[in-house]
């Protein structure tokens, strides 16, 4: 399971994630936490293209963060100033991803620890987490859950379970049913009613501020200030671990270091 987190998360927004690994299966794209990742291929195509007119000038970072920004507004949702100057990194490692990605297993302890050591508070981390309106998952990410954990809704359980046989096999899941191509705060609504898929996503109601933020985001879609808050989290997220000056490098291919 990835979402836009998982690309600035981990080093920080320095593109690390878009490198190739010097030996096979030894990215940050190659890890497990990354494994339904996509993309790559049109990130390559707009650095191909920004190359020709201007070569040496706008990193891979800058390319991922503007990019987060116009996939989010193109599905729907709001948009936010992205600020560029950032430089590529030149280390990509699996096992860094596997880890210190938040995992999709994750309780919400776990979650504010690890968000809170990147520097991002409760609301970051609820805020954050509904990035998963948009994109999909696996029968393997939930299977556990769904087979030996009782709190998802009774009716939705069984109709992932038609879906997701014992074992892991069955077809690539929507994170947010129903609403999976589309940035809104329908994501809060489901896991108020026990149909997040992720035991991440059911975390958020297991702590005061974070279930009260789903609360208000999932009764009030009018008023609901998720997009807004949104692009202040990305803002904030995308702020870590930039590299600046002389520090890395504007790689000329996003998959490879110069």
């Amino acid at each position: 399971m990835t979402t836009l987190k998982n690309v600035h998360f981990l080093k920080g927004c320095e593109a690390s994630v878009l490198l190739d690994a010097a030996e096979e299966g030894d990215a940050e794209k190659d890890a497990s936490s990354n494994f339904s990742l996509r993309g790559y291929d049109v990130v390559d195509d707009v650095k191909s293209a920004i190359e020709k007119s201007c070569p040496g000038v706008v990193s891979c970072a800058d390319i991922l963060a503007l990019a987060a920004r116009d996939a989010v507004r193109l599905t729907g949702g709001s948009s936010w100033k992205v600020e560029t100057g950032r430089r590529d990194g030149r280390i990509s490692l699996s096992k860094e991803a596997d880890e210190n990605l938040p995992s999709s297993n994750f309780n919400i302890a776990q979650l504010k620890q690890n968000f809170a050591f990147k520097g991002l508070t409760k609301k970051d981390l609820v805020v954050l987490s509904g990035a998963h309106t948009i994109g999909v998952t696996s029968c393997f990410v939930i299977n556990d859950r769904l087979y030996n954990f009782t709190a998802l809704d009774p009716t939705f359980a069984s109709e992932l379970k038609k879906k997701c046989k014992p074992g892991g096999g069955g077809p690539v899941l929507e994170l947010d049913q129903g609403s999976s191509t589309v940035s809104d705060a329908h994501f809060y609504k489901a896991v108020r009613q026990n149909r997040g898929l992720l035991t991440s996503d059911a975390a958020l109601l297991n702590d005061p501020l974070t279930r009260a933020y789903v609360k208000r985001q999932s009764t009030s879609p009018v008023k609901a200030t998720f997009g807004k808050d949104f692009g202040k989290s990305m803002v904030k997220m995308g702020g870590i671990g930039v590299l600046t000056g002389n520090e890395g490098e504007i790689r000329k291919r996003c998959a490879f270091v110069n």
